[in-house]
C-alpha cells in the first residue's frame, strides 16, 4: 500500500548509542565490538504479501479506520551492506528506502560507515505485494545489524508513520493491522498457511486515490464487513485454515463491488473443481488466486496453468502463510 500519512513521532525516543564512521558499535548489553571489517557484509530481508486475507473497517463509524489482515508469502526483499574503504554510495532501493535509513541514522545519532549497498528483491512492484514497505523494512533490519542494535518494531513504526501507509511485514506473523494508524490490534500468531496459485491482472491501483472510495463502501456495508471480520478471527483462534479461507473469500467478494477483479467470478464458478478452500486477493492492487489446503502435485499444476492461461494469465504457485 503507498499511500502517505502526515509525518509523525510518537513516543521516547531510545538513548542514542555510541559509534560513529568507522567507530565501534554497541550491543545490546551495552558493551562494544568492532565494527565489520572492509569487506564484511551484513543483511536485511522481509517477506512481502499476496495481498490480503481481509480488508475493511476495523468497526462501523463515520470514519472509519482501514484494517488489514495481510497475507504473508515466501517471496522477499533484500538488502545488503559491504564495508569497504570508499564513502558509502547512495542506497538503490528509491526514495522510501534512502528516507527510512537517513531517519534511522538521525534517530540513533549515527553515521554510515564507508562501504557499498546491495539489494536484490523478487517482489512486483506496484500491484500488491507490499514491496516498498518490505523495502523499507529490509533496510532497517540491515542498519539494525549494522550497527548491532536489537530489533526494535518500535523504530520500526516510527519511521514507517513517516513515509506511507504499511503493511505488517515488519512482524513474523499474522495480525489485524491498522495501517493508516500503524498500530497492531491484534497478533493472529503463525498457525496459518497455504499453497496458493495466483495471477497478477494488469493495471494498478492507487491506494490515496480511491480511500474516499473505500472509506464510502465500508460505510455502507459494515455489518457484512463486521460479520466477515468476527468469523475470520474465530478462524484464527480455531487455527482453522479452511474457516481462514472461506471468510478471505467474502473479503474478496466485498471487494469486488468496488474494486472488481475482472476473474473473480471464474475463480469463484471453477473453485471446488480445483479443490481450493478460498479465493484471495490484494483489495487495491491487482492480484487474485486460490488458497490451497496442500501443495499441488505436477498434475494439478498442469491443470491450474492451463486454467489461468484460459483467462489470458500465466499463474505463480507459492507458500502463504506459516503454518
Amino acid at each position: 500500500m503507498t499511500a502517505r500519512v502526515p509525518p509523525a513521532r510518537t513516543g521516547r525516543r531510545p538513548a542514542r548509542p555510541a559509534g560513529g564512521p568507522g567507530g565501534a558499535m554497541v550491543t545490546p548489553t551495552g558493551g562494544a565490538r568492532p565494527a565489520p571489517p572492509p569487506g564484511g557484509t551484513v543483511s536485511g530481508v522481509c517477506h512481502g504479501t499476496l495481498g490480503e486475507l481481509y480488508q475493511g473497517p476495523l468497526r462501523a463509524r463515520s470514519r472509519p479506520d482501514i484494517a488489514v489482515v495481510s497475507f504473508p508469502v515466501d517471496r522477499h526483499s533484500w538488502v545488503h551492506f559491504t564495508r569497504g574503504t570508499d564513502p558509502p554510495d547512495p542506497l538503490p532501493l528509491g526514495a522510501k528506502a534512502a528516507t527510512a535509513a537517513r531517519l534511522f541514522l538521525e534517530r540513533f545519532g549515527l553515521t554510515l560507515p564507508p562501504g557499498r549497498w546491495c539489494v536484490h528483491s523478487d517482489l512486483t512492484v506496484g500491484v500488491g505485494m507490499a514491496s516498498s514497505t518490505a523495502d523499507i523494512v529490509a533496510t532497517l533490519r540491515c542498519l539494525f545489524r549494522l550497527f548491532a542494535l536489537p530489533y526494535d518494531t518500535g523504530v520500526v513504526l516510527a519511521v514507517l508513520r513517516e513515509i506511507e501507509r504499511a503493511d505488517s511485514v515488519f512482524l513474523d506473523e499474522f495480525a489485524l493491522y491498522l495501517s493508516g494508524r500503524h498500530r497492531v490490534v491484534r497478533r493472529l500468531g503463525t498457525g496459518i498457511g497455504f499453497h496458493t496459485a495466483y495471477i497478477t491482472e494488469p493495471g494498478t491501483v492507487d491506494t490515496a486515490a480511491v480511500t474516499d472510495l473505500l472509506l464510502g463502501h465500508y460505510r455502507r456495508h459494515g455489518e457484512e464487513y463486521r460479520r466477515c471480520l468476527a468469523d475470520l478471527l474465530k478462524g484464527f483462534a480455531a487455527g482453522d485454515p479452511a474457516a481462514v479461507a472461506r471468510t478471505a473469500t467474502v473479503s474478496a467478494a466485498l471487494s469486488q463491488q468496488v474494486l472488481p477483479k475482472a476473474t473473480f467470478d471464474a475463480l469463484l464458478a471453477h473453485r471446488e473443481e480445483f479443490g481450493a478452500d478460498g479465493i484471495f486477493v490484494a483489495h487495491t492492487g491487482c492480484l487474485i488466486g486460490y488458497l490451497l489446503p496442500g501443495r499441488p502435485d505436477a498434475a494439478l499444476k498442469s491443470d491450474l496453468s492451463a486454467f489461468f492461461h484460459s483467462l489470458g494469465h500465466q499463474c505463480s504457485f507459492a507458500q502463504g502463510g506459516y503454518g
